[in-house]
Parts: structure tokens; C-alpha cells; sequence
């Protein structure tokens, strides 16, 4: 079948359903590319559903849920229509959301709506005044569908953050205390919240990008994906009504997720975050530029090098895993761009490197490349005078200003302590750290 011809035919109405919460670039390349691989009939089908802006669904939904994944490495770009997306709805019709999940068919939800979308304080929880939109229109749908037919459901957090699985739990039970006892005893019996590790570098497609699809397909696909060859997928947890057999496509299933969640998020997630401020600092604009500079090369190493002292090193390959990163991260070929990497900083650190920052304290170590990392992103934070699209921008930019009004040093180790505070306060009271960060920051020509 032609790209032409798939991106024009008829939606199937699958016998099996999933629905998806936030609709975007890395969905199409991971989940939905999963489930194409083994679903090639009617059995499963995605309704996918936008987190934020209408424009992903408006897109796909003119051309049936169809688009073009190009897979791209040194060796070429190779081309694949992906079909198994069979509705595209805007997250914000309530209605048509709530009906979803109630459908008898819906056995499974999917969520991809980034670490900022959870909205957690401190402690784990949300808001329940005020909770973020995703997962209060999740709350009420999940009620409905226990009062409409009390099936049960498996929800699958593909976010990353570490036990993403039991914090949504935590959210959602923090929701539903609204609702009454009955359905806190439905939550807890009846949905299953599946945890889940994944990977696969999916940079923002291009203007060139489309232009490129239509030349090679011959179809003009308003809204391709581009993505690496590789990818992955851990998950831990029950699917009560059945699930794709994702394991054909390469997914693993397993009883402890929790290694391989970090290995994840400090190794690559870490390493990103790290190259996404230091790299910037220095010029650089994608990855691939970042670690062929030797000096950000060197900083991932010595980060590497800590974050290993906390991972086991049973049946995770930690030197092959690296390897394939820096292979990964070389391919020129993906433009995986360090300002995109660079959003949410704030939120993103306080998974990706304080936790082995505070375990290498614990140990009796320095931390140092965590402190460079953490320390990259204050000065980055610095340089852009505060003004960062961070889920903490009020915050961060008033920390700045007042530095800047008051005491009219930017650079300042209050100011240094206040910035790290927003990503971990235990960090920023720990004097030893802090002295680290803050000598690093001062250094400003080493990052720059």
C-alpha cells in the first residue's frame, strides 16, 4: 500500500481500544509505532486525544490518524506509514473524551503529557483546587466509566519520571477523594496503573522534514514524525482487559521497572539535560554538536561515572547502554535540538540528576558532575536573565530579578542557592554542594 493510498483510506473501527492523552510527536514514534507493528487488523486502535493545542488532531484527522514515521540514521531515511492512531480528537471536547473512556471496548489509557503536566508539589501530590487539566478531565472520566458500566482499565504513564505508574495513582487518588468512598474502592480494585520506562529520540519535524516525506512517498503528509532506529519500552504492571502483544515489537515486561527506569533517566535523560545547558552555554545548538565538543563529552563522562554507582549492574549492561548512547547521540542525522531539550529544566533536574547527586553526597563523594550539570543550568538560567519556559518561570524569573534589583550581582551565591532550591531544596542546603555549583557557576568561562 502506497503512503498515498493509506493516508487517504477509511478508518477502522478496532475491537479493542486505547486511548491517549497527549497527543504529540513522541506518542507517534513510540506508542503508536508499538501497537502498528503488532495490530496490523482491526483487534486494537488508538483514540488519541491532544493535551494542550487542537492543531495534532485537527491534522491527523484529515488524513484518517494516518502519518509517514521517517526513521533516520547514517545509513539513510527509511519511510513507514503508521495506521493504528484511528481517531484524532482535541483533548479539550470533554465530552467526546469522557465517552472514550467509557466505551466497553477502551481497556487501556496512555498518557505522554510530559513531567510539567503532573503538576506534583514536593510531597507527590497535586492540587486538588486547582489540578492540572489532563489529569482532572482523567479523574472525571474514570468515575463516569465506574458508574456507567465499572469495567476495569489499565493506565500507563509514559512520562519520565521515576514510578510514573504509582504517582499517577497518588493523583488520581488525591482526585478522587472527591467522589466518595465507592469509587476511592473502584480506583484502587478496578484500575490497574502500569509503570513504564521509554526511549526513543523524537526531535520537532521540520518545514524540510514534510517537503522531504512528499518527495520520497509521493504523498503529502501534513504532519510526519521523525525519529532514530532505536527505541524502547519497560513496563510493570497488570492489563486487566488484555493488551497489544507489544513484546513481538521489542517491549520488555517486567516485575521491578525500577532499574531500568534509572538507568534511563540518568543516563540519557541526565546526560541530555546536561548537554542541553552546557551546550547551549557553548554554542552549540543540537546534541550531536554538544558531545563532539570534548569539554561537554568530558562533563557527560564524569556524570556517567557517578550515576553508575547507583545502578545495578545485573541485567542492565550499563557499558553497552552507554555505548549505544554515544552512539546515539552522535547521529548528525537527527537534529535533536538542545533548546527543546532545555524546557522545564527545573522539573526535569530534580529527577534526572538530584537523585544521584544526593546518593554520591551520601556516600562521602563530591558530586561534581552532577554539581556541572545543575550548575550549567543556574548559569543558563542566568544568562537569559530569568526567562526561561520552565513550569517554574514565575518563580525563576522573580528569584533573578530580585537578585538583580537588590544586590546587583547576577552571579551571586544567594542567588545560586535560590535557583538550585527550585530544583532540590535538600541539595541547596548541603554547604559542600553548594560550594561546588556555586565555584562552578563563578567559573563561567569553563561552561562558556
Amino acid at each position: 500500500m502506497s503512503a498515498q493510498t493509506s493516508g487517504a483510506s477509511t478508518p477502522i473501527t478496532p475491537a479493542k481500544q486505547i486511548v491517549h492523552i497527549g497527543l504529540g510527536a513522541f506518542h507517534r514514534a513510540h506508542q503508536a509505532w508499538y501497537t502498528a507493528q503488532v495490530s496490523k487488523n482491526t483487534e486494537w486502535g488508538i483514540v488519541a486525544f491532544t493535551g494542550r493545542s487542537p492543531k495534532a488532531a485537527e491534522e491527523l484527522a484529515a488524513q484518517n490518524g494516518r502519518f509517514t514515521l521517517v526513521t533516520r540514521s547514517v545509513e539513510g531515511d527509511q519511510f513507514e506509514v503508521i495506521d493504528s492512531i484511528v481517531r484524532a480528537e482535541d483533548g479539550n471536547n470533554t465530552q467526546v473524551f469522557v465517552d472514550a473512556i467509557t466505551d466497553p471496548a477502551t481497556a487501556i489509557v496512555t498518557l505522554t503529557i510530559t513531567e510539567a503536566g503532573y503538576g506534583m508539589d514536593a510531597n507527590g501530590h497535586v492540587d486538588t483546587v486547582n489540578p492540572p487539566a489532563s489529569l482532572h478531565r482523567l479523574a472525571v472520566a474514570l468515575e463516569t466509566r465506574r458508574r456507567v458500566n465499572g469495567l476495569p482499565i489499565a493506565v500507563v504513564s509514559c512520562d519520565n519520571m521515576p514510578s510514573n505508574g504509582a504517582l499517577l495513582k497518588v493523583a488520581m487518588t488525591d482526585l478522587f477523594a472527591s467522589f466518595g468512598a465507592e469509587s476511592t474502592d473502584w480506583l484502587n480494585t478496578q484500575v490497574s496503573f502500569v509503570s513504564t520506562s521509554i526511549d526513543r529520540i523524537t526531535p520537532k519535524t521540520t518545514d524540510a522534514d514534510v517537503a522531504l516525506v512528499e518527495a520520497a512517498t509521493g504523498w503529502a503528509d501534513k504532519c510526519p514524525v521523525v525519529t532514530e532506529p532505536f527505541s524502547d519500552w519497560v513496563l510493570e504492571g497488570e492489563f486487566p482487559l488484555g493488551r497489544p502483544e507489544w513484546q513481538n515489537a521489542g517491549a520488555k515486561f517486567v516485575d521491578h521497572i525500577e532499574p531500568f527506569e534509572n538507568r534511563k533517566l540518568w543516563l540519557l535523560n541526565g546526560a541530555h539535560s546536561l548537554l542541553a545547558y552546557a551546550g547551549q552555554l557553548r554554542g552549540h545548538q543540537t546534541v550531536a554538536e554538544a558531545i563532539a565538543d570534548p569539554i561537554c563529552f568530558g562533563w557527560v563522562k564524569d556524570f556517567w561515572a557517578e550515576a553508575v554507582n547507583h545502578l545495578p549492574a545485573k541485567d542492565l549492561d550499563l557499558a553497552t547502554y552507554q555505548s549505544a548512547l554515544l552512539s546515539r547521540f552522535s547521529n548528525g542525522k537527527i537534529a535533536h535540538r538542545l533548546a527543546q531539550i532545555a524546557i522545564d529544566g527545573s522539573t526535569k533536574l530534580r529527577v534526572r540528576v538530584a537523585p544521584t547527586a544526593k546518593a554520591e553526597l551520601v556516600a562521602g563523594r563530591d558530586a561534581h558532575g552532577c554539581a556541572v550539570a545543575i550548575a550549567s543550568w543556574v548559569q543558563f538560567v542566568i544568562e537569559q536573565d530569568g526567562r526561561v519556559e520552565d513550569s517554574q518561570a514565575e518563580r525563576i524569573l522573580q528569584i533573578v530579578q530580585s537578585a538583580q534589583a537588590n544586590i546587583h550581582v547576577s552571579n551571586s551565591d544567594q542567588l545560586v542557592r535560590d535557583l538550585v532550591a527550585v530544583i532540590d531544596t535538600e541539595l541547596s542546603a548541603n554547604a559542600e554542594f553548594m560550594t561546588r555549583v556555586q565555584n562552578q557557576t563563578s567559573r563561567k568561562e569553563e561552561i562558556c
